[in-house]
């Protein structure tokens, strides 16, 4: 669940010899023996996490089933004076919430792709029109991934599960009257799915291009890939990775740039040779795309076609 943290009453190893008594021996020894551990580790969890929240604070608590494990750490809580609720159903009910959110429903609401060369300056756009009351579905930032071999970030990727509960909060917020913007994606971002409920919408939206020139993507990417730039070994190695697709002696040439220093150049190359005919590729697909053209990318270009974006959405 988005934005949990894990503070286990019963570790596996508990569990299972709890489990075990009560199986193949008593339940009430296991209950009793459960009810110490139960009470040790909730006790070690306020001291070390959770002493510093005020009375009013209201924790949501869950387990696999809503069982005993989230109730007995639920009612201690209480008693302690902060608000605590379980999830009902625990995490089983949860996920089937989000399977219906993401998998199951129709997503009825009318898909805008904002498209645009690699180094657009897209996801901030998304930002500056979710700042003007436009609804947006940010992926990659649910994703935690840039969206291309060198969007690898931080902190590595949700896993698919997890990505799929931050997507259905996101989702069950939309207005499926009011249009919703999507980054031009393929089905996957990074290594998460988009689900196909989503992806369906996706694949015959019309499309906004934001058209910027090369140069100033170039310098916007060398500021939005500073992580990269500066793990020389990351870098070397995705520029490797790009063998399959070149000749020998231009991925030499892009290691050179990159051992000079040289990055703008090098985001000049990698766009112009790579990745501008792949997202031409996918725009040939369609015909309903109005393009936005740009003189650069600085703060103000980029309000300004927020500001055009959010008036041609009405």
């Amino acid at each position: 669940i988005p934005g949990a943290i894990n503070l286990p009453v019963l570790d596996n190893d508990e569990r299972a010899r709890v489990g075990t008594i009560y199986v193949q021996d008593n339940p009430f020894e296991a209950r009793k023996i459960g009810a110490a551990l139960v009470a040790r580790n909730a006790a070690r969890h306020i001291e070390d996490h959770l002493m510093d929240h005020p009375k009013g604070w209201k924790p949501l608590v869950y387990c696999w089933r809503g069982g005993q494990r989230s109730g007995s750490f639920t009612t201690i809580l209480k008693q302690v004076g902060w608000r605590a609720k379980v999830v009902e159903g625990g995490y089983r009910s949860y996920r089937r919430l989000v399977k219906q959110a993401v998998y199951d429903t129709p997503f009825t609401a009318p898909v805008t792709l904002l498209d645009g060369n690699t180094g657009s300056a897209k996801t901030e756009i998304l930002a500056l029109l979710q700042a003007r009351g436009v609804q947006v579905i940010d992926l990659e930032g649910l994703a935690n991934h840039r969206g291309s071999l060198f969007g690898a970030m931080a902190g590595g990727q949700p896993s698919q599960k997890a990505f799929e509960g931050a997507l259905a909060q996101v989702v069950i917020g939309i207005d499926p009257s009011k249009p919703v913007v999507v980054e031009a994606e393929s089905s996957k971002v990074g290594e998460r799915i988009v689900p196909p409920m989503l992806w369906a919408a996706m694949k015959n939206a019309p499309r906004l291009e934001v058209q910027a020139p090369l140069a100033a993507r170039a310098k916007y990417l060398v500021t939005a890939y500073r992580d990269m730039i500066e793990d020389t070994a990351r870098l070397s190695e995705t520029l490797d990775r790009l063998r399959p697709y070149h000749p020998a002696d231009r991925i030499e040439d892009w290691h050179a740039l990159a051992a000079s220093g040289d990055m703008e150049q090098l985001a000049s190359e990698l766009m112009a040779l790579h990745y501008d005919a792949r997202y031409g590729k996918a725009r040939n697909r369609t015909d309903d795309i109005t393009p936005l053209p740009v003189a650069g990318l600085g703060p103000e270009d980029l309000e300004d076609v927020a500001d055009r974006i959010a008036g041609l959405l009405g």
